[in-house]
């Protein structure tokens, strides 16, 4: 269910450009639920390969969303409400703005693209990687309060 919610959220918001829920989700599934984080957000990766076709756009998807999880796996497992209502949105609005230049790497290997190349095509980019920043910090304020909510219910029994 979390990684359709990931997939359903994106589709919605496709209207804007650039603007979506995923980075805020992936950071929230790490905070909660660490290394099992990795199924939803992999789970998302392949429904939108299915929706969208396993193209060659889809491959950085492979590594692109494991570099946010890692980030968020490296902060402290209990970090504290203030210090996560700052930092979650600053990291992932920086996740945004850093898209295009982690996403390079990929476009110059399956396009021939030499280091020069790969530098103008994040330069062409960086407008659409500021949008993504801002939006990611605005949705990155959620990031706390859904996590709050998320380790309530992870703690009801099931049977």
């Amino acid at each position: 269910m979390l990684g359709a919610l990931m997939f359903v959220s994106k589709i919605i918001l496709e209207v804007l450009p650039n603007i979506h829920l995923l980075g805020m989700f992936t950071m929230l599934y790490t905070i909660v639920y660490r290394g099992k984080a990795l199924i939803p957000i992999y789970l998302f990766v392949f429904i939108q390969g299915v929706w969208s076709g396993f193209a060659l756009w889809w491959i950085p998807y492979l590594y692109l969303w494991l570099v946010l999880w890692g980030i968020t796996m490296l902060l402290p497992k209990n970090l504290p409400t203030r210090y996560g209502a700052i930092l979650y949105p600053i990291i992932n609005a920086l996740f945004g703005l850093l898209y295009g230049t982690l996403y390079a790497p990929s476009q110059a290997l399956l396009f021939g693209l030499d280091f020069k190349g790969m530098l103008l095509w994040i330069l062409q980019g960086l407008p659409w990687d500021v949008t993504h920043a801002i939006g990611n910090l605005i949705a990155g304020l959620l990031i706390v309060p859904l996590s709050k909510i998320l380790l309530k219910i992870k703690q009801f029994p099931t049977k």
